[in-house]
């Protein structure tokens, strides 16, 4: 099954991306995901059920120790796995 994802953190500082902001992109720029396109307001990645799912784990635990306060995120089938 292949799934996007799709993800905020906060708060939010129109300035300059927080540390929590960096750490998520870190994360899932790092994981073993395709298109994956990170904004200012909102990021989305695809991938495998399983990577897709180990890299949220581990974007909700990063940013949270960097000082998110809130991770807004929803995940959605959008088809089977190529085989």
């Amino acid at each position: 099954m292949r799934l996007r994802v799709e993800f905020t953190t906060e708060p939010f500082d129109l300035d300059e991306a927080p540390r929590h902001a960096l750490v998520a992109r870190e994360v899932i720029e790092a994981a073993e995901l395709d298109a994956v396109d990170v904004g200012p307001f909102g990021n989305t990645a695809e991938g495998g059920a399983d990577s897709v799912l180990t890299a949220v784990d581990a974007l909700l635990r990063q940013a949270l120790e960097a000082g998110a306060t809130r991770v807004s995120l929803q995940v959605n089938v959008i088809g089977e796995e190529s085989e």
